[in-house]
């Protein structure tokens, strides 16, 4: 939540994740939502991003290719829609500036058995009215312009993806963190619901080394405030 009691999903695969507690796969629970940001088609990703918002009247943000699609479909209403592209900030609801910036991934959307263009993938810089700042990579690989966000943006805060496999594996988020991002605090996401992302928030600390910053990892229906 901001400091204007603002509550900013991103990527919210809920129902269908399989390390969603039982409790939690309740949608009506969640209560108030102001903003869905999502990274990318996949469905791991936009999730029940569109039941969310039809229950909260949350406003949705997406690179603007992925919501002409989401609005073609019928999947998201053109009303509940924000379509933005990277680099321009917006500010969707009071103290949250969004910056979209680039991602090294894949993005398509799946619906009715067919495959339809996702736009690009990408990732998301979240500042808040208090200065508060943290970088949500999405599904990405490393990649050198990671150097630019940190530098530019400086982000206290980095969720990375360390799965392996579609997105960098801990020890290419290490590299991403120590020597290109330089946030305060990393927490890792994206591993851990299939097999085939293998990747380990132990093998990430390890891969982390010496590095002075703080590691965060939570587990699903854990909180964190900063």
């Amino acid at each position: 939540m901001t400091p204007e009691g603002k509550v900013v999903l991103i990527d919210p695969f809920i129902s269908g994740n399989p390390t969603t507690p039982e409790a939690m796969k309740n949608l009506d629970a969640l209560g108030q939502v102001d903003l869905i940001l999502v990274t990318h088609g996949h469905g791991d990703h936009l999730g029940d991003t569109a039941a969310i918002a039809a229950k909260t009247g949350a406003k949705v943000a997406v690179h603007a290719d992925m919501g002409s699609t989401l609005q073609a479909l019928g999947i998201v209403p053109k009303e509940s829609l924000i379509r933005f592209n990277k680099s321009g900030p917006i500010t969707p609801v009071k103290g949250v500036t969004v910056i979209m910036v680039h991602a090294e991934h894949g993005s398509s959307i799946m619906h009715n058995d067919q495959v339809h263009p996702g736009g690009e993938p990408v990732g998301f810089i979240v500042e808040l009215s208090d200065g508060e700042t943290f970088y949500h990579a999405g599904d990405t690989g490393v990649f050198a312009d990671m150097a630019f966000i940190g530098s530019y943006y400086q982000p206290e805060v980095a969720f990375l993806p360390i799965g392996g496999h579609f997105t960098m594996d801990p020890a290419h988020a290490a590299y991403a963190t120590r020597e290109l991002l330089q946030p305060d605090t990393v927490m890792p996401i994206h591993y851990g619901t299939n097999p085939m992302i293998k990747g380990t928030p132990e093998e990430f600390k390890a891969a982390l080394g010496d590095w002075s910053g703080e590691l965060v990892v939570l587990q699903p229906g854990d909180t964190r405030t900063f």
